[in-house]
């Protein structure tokens, strides 16, 4: 009985060993792929978490682009008004001087107004710091300029002088804000003066 309890013995070693071992196998055949896995779906979260990250950079550079560009048509405008009023009331004393095209010249005086005012109500919602201090302050010398060029033009036989100096005041009282909001914008813009030609 020994040999024979020392042969079933060895066969039971055998198949439990066999059986052991198969099971050994599948177990670390079974952690294997779950790491494998798991490292697949680490990678999936990685890959994911980059590529939101690049949309959200996409986003914000699109949305500095839309930014600029509304900032841009908004100067553009801007600057036309301005100077467009200003040059409507460089225009205006000379009908008053010349009593020629007053009536036009006075409509159109007011629709630059109109149209500069419109253009600055927009961009006090749209500028920076820096553009709406300039802006500001160029307002503040067309509407001074403004009440001096209605207050002569209500009596221009009474104000033939200051109306004869208008021009020269407006060249010299208005036009450098003028041209720093202009700067304060190009230079909000990137633009560089030296670059040009």
């Amino acid at each position: 009985m020994d040999a024979s309890w020392t042969g079933l013995l060895i066969a039971v070693v055998g198949v439990a060993g066999t059986l052991g071992a198969a099971l050994l196998t599948q177990n670390r055949a079974d952690r294997t792929k779950r790491m494998e896995l798991q490292a697949a779906a680490e990678q999936r979260r990685e890959e994911r978490g980059h590529a939101e990250e690049l949309l959200r950079a996409e986003q914000a550079k699109q949305g500095q682009r839309e930014s600029l560009e509304r900032r841009r048509t908004c100067y553009i405008t801007l600057n036309t008004a301005s100077r467009q009023y200003l040059t409507a009331m460089t225009n205006y004393p000379h009908a008053l001087q010349r009593s020629e095209d007053v009536a036009a010249s006075l409509q159109n005086l007011e629709a630059c107004r109109l149209a500069y005012r419109d253009s600055y109500a927009v961009s006090r919602m749209i500028v920076p710091d820096a553009v709406l201090r300039a802006s500001s302050t160029a307002k503040t010398q067309l509407n001074t300029a403004y009440g001096k060029l209605r207050k002569y033009g209500a009596a221009p036989s009474t104000y033939a002088e200051e109306l004869a100096a208008l021009e020269g005041d407006l060249h010299e009282d208005v036009w450098p804000y003028l041209g720093a909001l202009k700067q304060s914008m190009r230079a909000d813009l990137g633009v560089d003066d030296q670059t040009r030609g």
